[in-house]
């Protein structure tokens, strides 16, 4: 379990000042790492806001730190970059591609949310690398920096070191994905809790939803989902679990696969290795139980599954998380 220093670059347009989006994606990363949650974990993250406090506009944001304070940083975030480098072609500022070369040379994770894409890209950080933006702003990406492998349908992507992330909510899920590696799902799943937000949306799911669901209440996957994730030790089918929501199977997967971006098997799969990992982090259980509570079945079935989805076999997770605990009985 590891928190450190986590460095926001904060980069604002001296014509416009911080507009209200970039705001919003530089508090979430704020919000997530820079308010300790002693009860979840003691350390919290060290938050430092990195760059200049400048700007003319409505909004400006007080920073402790230069953009010399992203170097020796554990994280470095890359909200957003000025609107003027997305709509009019600009040139991401150069202290600022300097530092962040700097920041990944001495070892830090590399993250953007939604714009702060094109600042990475600017630094060569991405390139041959996946990534991300808010799917407006991912044709330009791609067009200015054709060295990176740019996916406009993703929610974010972890290329180990460095990381990116659709906007708006998709930062959130980033954020959230940086503490679940970091301190686990347990708290991750806390920590969302009181964010009153999803406690896993997966990078892969889908940013964009051509036909978002109904709003009616008895249309609503809500419901039947919330009971799938309270009976995830028991059978479950899509068949079962569209009769449960009162539509036909096929009806049933093109709603799920509308909302989440995947499957409703996959959907499954998911919630299943999210509560694994939960297991492994706060019991003793061997994994042919944690198998058997989760619904992912014989140990074996465990292993594969979760070492595909997580990176990592169960006893390495479960080593990573609970150091001191007992032996690991899942070999």
């Amino acid at each position: 379990m590891s928190t450190g220093v986590v460095a926001i670059a904060v980069v604002p347009d001296h014509r416009v000042g911080t507009s209200l989006w970039e705001l919003y994606e530089l508090s979430i990363a704020a919000a997530v790492f820079g308010v300790p949650h002693p009860d979840l974990a003691d350390p919290w993250y060290e938050l430092r806001l990195c760059g200049d406090s400048g700007g003319t506009g409505v909004f400006s944001v007080r920073t402790d730190h230069g953009l010399d304070g992203l170097v020796g940083a554990d994280t470095v975030i890359v909200p957003s970059v000025p609107e003027a480098v997305v709509d009019d072609g600009e040139e991401v500022p150069a202290e600022l591609v300097e530092a962040l070369r700097s920041a990944a040379a001495s070892g830090a994770r590399m993250v953007s949310l939604c714009t702060g894409a094109f600042a990475l890209a600017a630094a060569g950080l991405l390139d041959g690398r996946r990534a991300t933006a808010h799917w407006q702003h991912t044709a330009q990406l791609a067009a200015r920096h054709p060295e990176v492998i740019v996916d406009d349908s993703v929610l974010y992507t972890d290329e180990g070191s460095v990381l990116t992330s659709a906007g708006a909510t998709a930062a959130l899920d980033l954020c959230l994905h940086l503490v679940r590696t970091d301190l686990g799902a347990t708290v991750a799943g806390q920590l969302a809790r009181r964010l009153v937000v999803p406690a896993h949306r997966t990078g892969g799911q889908a940013q964009f939803i051509e036909a978002p669901l109904p709003p009616s209440d008895a249309d609503s996957l809500g419901p039947v989902l919330q009971w799938a994730t309270e009976h995830l030790a028991e059978p479950l089918t899509v068949d079962g679990l569209a009769r449960r929501a009162r539509m036909s199977p096929r009806t049933f997967h093109r709603r799920v696969q509308e909302a989440y971006g995947t499957t409703p098997l996959q959907w499954l799969l998911q919630q299943r290795v999210a509560r694994a990992q939960t297991l492994l982090e706060s019991t003793d259980l061997p994994v042919e139980q944690i198998g058997d509570h989760s619904g992912l079945g014989t140990a074996a079935n465990l292993r594969r599954h979760f070492t595909r989805t997580v990176g990592v076999s169960p006893s390495d997770y479960r080593r990573a998380f609970r150091p001191s605990g007992p032996p690991s009985r899942d070999r």
